[in-house]
């Protein structure tokens, strides 16, 4: 008996996908059921990556057995899943549940703001998009992608958002490590920076313009002043 085949069995038998933490509590908490004392030495606590490192022997292990099923991390927790190409048996096994509306433009742009750049608040998301996102942000709440995380530390104490766990299941992905492209939407941050030290250079420019026309006019008062000084020393001649 082998860690991983233990694990395959807990994993295939529980009722929701497992995290490593879950998986070790139960084999933390079995040791006082096994038959002897050799499986409670090997199997009592392993840590926290002998797990994963079993966990990921048996995907390679089910990807190679070309099975119609394969073991899946999604948001941090394992569970088996069908392979997609199966799908339209499957549905109407089940039977077909409708999808929830595809979620428009600017909620897909509202969303990777927050996945890339969370915590973030909705006036740093307004910022970035240059729009007005309360509608947005209900929308994507409503639809559990995302969540309260909390409150920034500035005044009004605004609300923070990130995102679920629901969107990592919903993409995917392992954790908010595997998103793609991640340095495109930092690089909005330079983007402002940019446009910010434009404003500087543009409000420089318009001191400079101002002070400009005031020395013109100083010089056009003087040369006025002057032309006056001779016609009354004329006069007086």
């Amino acid at each position: 008996m082998e860690l991983k085949e233990i694990l395959e069995s807990i994993v295939f038998s529980a009722q929701k996908p497992m995290s490593i933490g879950e998986l070790r509590t139960i084999l933390r908490d079995t040791p006082e059921k096994l038959p002897d004392e050799k499986h409670t030495r090997e199997f009592a606590k392993p840590t926290a990556r002998a797990v994963e490192k079993a966990l990921e022997e048996l995907v390679v292990e089910h990807d190679n057995a070309n099975r119609s099923y394969r073991l899946a991390c999604v948001g941090g927790n394992w569970q088996f899943v069908t392979k997609p190409d199966f799908a339209p048996w499957l549905q109407v096994l089940v039977g077909a549940k409708p999808r929830p509306p595809k979620l428009s433009q600017p909620a897909l742009e509202t969303l990777a703001i927050i996945a890339y750049r969370q915590p973030i608040t909705r006036a740093e998301i307004e910022q970035i998009r240059g729009v007005a996102v309360d509608g947005v942000v209900a929308t994507l709440t409503e639809r559990e992608l995302i969540e309260i995380k909390g409150e920034a530390d500035a005044p009004g104490r605004p609300k923070i958002y990130g995102t679920t766990q629901y969107f990592l299941e919903n993409f995917g992905l392992k954790n908010l490590d595997e998103l793609p492209a991640s340095d495109e939407l930092r690089r909005i941050e330079v983007e402002l920076s940019t446009a910010s030290n434009m404003e500087d250079e543009d409000q420089s420019q318009l001191n400079f313009d101002s002070n400009s026309h005031d020395e013109e006019a100083d010089e056009e008062a003087d040369e006025e002043a002057d032309e006056e000084a001779d016609e009354e020393a004329d006069e007086e001649a």
